[in-house]
């Protein structure tokens, strides 16, 4: 499929951009390439860095194993539980090809995995959540143009000079491109994780300030998008950004209390 795209009001485009090209014969989604080169720069940072969270290559190397398999299960799970009435039987729940995934399922997957194999290891987990926090943050940066490759997860209508034109979808109105509103979000936030490290007052707490920090972007963005889950008349991801806004800062505030009485 290609979509075409355009950005009127800065002067780029229109252009068509294929959801799928050729590698060696073999049809290849673009959307699974970005994610795929989200999950290698992770990774990548995550060796360079792991020494300064106190970890090794091979626990990086263990965790990404482990956290990848149960990322992508709990971010179907996660899309099927609010979208149940839209399989028509048992197997569609495992065409994944097909789209519907979560990135606060491939989260929860991700520290689930993680705190289980640190337990084993008898590593110090928040020391691995806070490195897996940054490296979550350069997949969600590159992820979310794979949404703009196949013209999905785009904001309601408006009228803004950055307005986003999808011709396949309407020719009457252009859309907020919260793609772009969340990838760009995310770089903010990773820098700040970035500048911030080495000034942390405990382990754990670059994970909090991470889901505070994206909680907080995330119920902004998730109020302009159109394709949100809903739980009755609530969206579901503001009501889980709002709960992570709540638990990061309550913990770092408690942390911080607990660190100033010792």
């Amino acid at each position: 499929m290609t979509n075409v795209i355009n950005f009127p009001g800065l002067g780029i485009g229109p252009f068509e951009i294929s959801e799928t090209i050729s590698v060696f014969g073999f049809n290849v989604h673009l959307y699974g390439l970005i994610i795929g080169i989200g999950i290698i720069l992770a990774y990548t940072f995550g060796m360079r860095t792991c020494q300064k969270h106190g970890l090794t290559m091979e626990n990086i190397t263990d965790i990404l194993l482990f956290g990848l398999p149960s990322a992508i299960i709990c971010a179907r799970l996660y899309y099927v539980i609010f979208e149940l009435d839209q399989f028509d039987n048992f197997w569609d729940i495992f065409k994944i090809w097909n789209g519907g995934i979560a990135i606060y399922g491939a989260v929860i997957g991700a520290v689930i995995s993680t705190y289980i194999y640190c337990r084993v290891k008898k590593i110090n987990v928040f020391k691995a959540y806070d490195i897996g926090a940054m490296g979550l943050l350069i997949g969600q940066i590159c992820g979310r143009w794979g949404n703009f490759v196949n013209a999905e997860a785009f904001g309601a209508p408006t009228t803004l000079p950055w307005r986003m034109e999808l011709t396949d979808i309407s020719t009457e109105f252009a859309f907020h491109p919260t793609f772009l509103y969340e990838s760009l979000w995310n770089l903010g936030v990773f820098i700040i994780l970035l500048l911030y490290r080495d000034r942390r007052k405990f382990d754990g707490e670059l994970f909090y300030l991470y889901i505070t920090l994206y909680g907080l972007g995330r119920f902004w963005i998730e109020g302009l998008r159109m394709d949100s889950l809903y739980l009755g008349i609530f969206r579901v991801s503001q009501l889980v950004a709002l709960a992570c806004v709540i638990i990061g800062t309550t913990m770092i505030i408690l942390k911080r209390r607990k660190l100033k009485k010792q």
